[in-house]
């Protein structure tokens, strides 16, 4: 342990489409929306997070809601340096030192990225004062995070559904052995249902009340066991231009999100269809695991079960597995060396 080891804290980021985790001493310590609040004449970030998306479809002409990730890229470079930046100054146990602390970070990025795009991520973190940097893909951080003992010589499926993007990948002896990234996830979910609000009730929503129907009564199959009751929404009437109020039931959500959740099974089947032939008895044997936010839409793990024909299992907090994972890999650097990214 050297001097500069002293002054080092350890980080592990999530940084999502939709959502941020950090981990820092075993605790999950921030867990924010991506979202960035800027102000249009001076240029000046005035909120991060939860209290940006506060003001999200809620701003007058200067203020403006950025997501600086899309896609699971960063797509404005400026506003998400400054996003991590505020996140980062906001772990507590940081806050508390006088010295501003050199970072070792693990920072998970989704398996379909280019080189550039990579750069940019590393290029980010080491702005933030990120000494070292590694880089992790998501479906792996995904299956150490939902517990799968990733270095055996032993198949194991995960498909990963976050805010920007599907990531599936079939994982052995610490690598991916095939891999699939779609951008259907979360994000297109909440379109889809913007657009059958305005399509089938002629009701105008913004994206915070889209997600809030997702989250109360999404679903990906109509014949669920246990159905959400019906929700009343708010909006816009696009004829009369007056606020009105409809009811709308997880069935016609589901009709919503039909082609969207058709595309993912699309890729699964498709993932499947290229695993090599041992690796393909393993997954009939495990099955498929599902992570990230938009594995709890209900009905999903049914549906992809029926369609695959194999069981299908969520991890049990399935919108921190990817952090947890990320975290697992930071704790035990030596030993998950040859799945990091330098």
């Amino acid at each position: 342990m050297g001097f500069f080891d002293f002054l080092t804290e350890e980080i592990a980021i999530d940084l999502g489409t939709a959502n941020t985790l950090i981990i820092h001493n075993d605790k999950v310590v921030v867990d924010a929306p991506s979202i960035v609040a800027r102000d249009r004449t001076t240029g000046k970030i005035i909120a991060v997070g939860r209290e940006a998306a506060m003001m999200q479809g809620k701003t007058h002409e200067n203020i403006k809601t950025i997501r600086p990730l899309k896609d699971g890229v960063i797509a404005d470079f400026d506003a998400s340096e400054k996003m991590i930046n505020m996140f980062i100054n906001d772990i507590p146990a940081l806050k508390k030192k006088w010295l501003k602390p050199s970072l070792r970070m693990v920072i998970c990025i989704p398996s379909g990225i280019t080189e550039v795009e990579m750069r940019a991520v590393k290029e980010s973190a080491e702005r933030v004062n990120g000494k070292e940097v590694y880089l992790i893909h998501e479906p792996m951080a995904a299956a150490i995070g939902i517990g799968v003992d990733i270095m055996q010589p032993k198949g194991n499926m995960v498909v990963d559904i976050g805010g920007g993007t599907t990531e599936i990948a079939v994982i052995a002896l610490g690598g991916i052995v095939c891999d699939k990234s779609v951008k259907v996830a979360g994000d297109v979910f909440t379109n889809d249902i913007v657009y059958y609000m305005r399509t089938q009730h002629n009701l105008y929503v913004g994206e915070r009340t889209a997600e809030k129907i997702k989250i109360q009564i999404g679903a990906a199959t109509e014949d669920l066991e246990l159905p959400p009751d019906e929700m009343d929404v708010q909006g816009r009437d696009l004829l009369t231009g007056k606020p009105k109020q409809v009811q709308t039931s997880y069935r016609e959500i589901a009709k919503a999100l039909d082609k969207s959740i058709l595309r993912i099974e699309d890729a699964v089947m498709e993932t499947l269809s290229q695993t090599p032939p041992e690796l393909a008895a393993d997954i009939y044997n495990t099955g498929i695991y599902l992570a990230g936010g938009g594995s709890m839409l209900r009905g999903l793990d049914k549906r992809l079960s029926q369609k695959t024909d194999l069981p299908v299992y969520i991890a049990e907090d399935p919108l921190r597995a990817v952090v947890r994972g990320t975290g697992i890999c930071l704790k035990n650097l030596a030993k998950y060396k040859s799945v990091l990214i330098k």
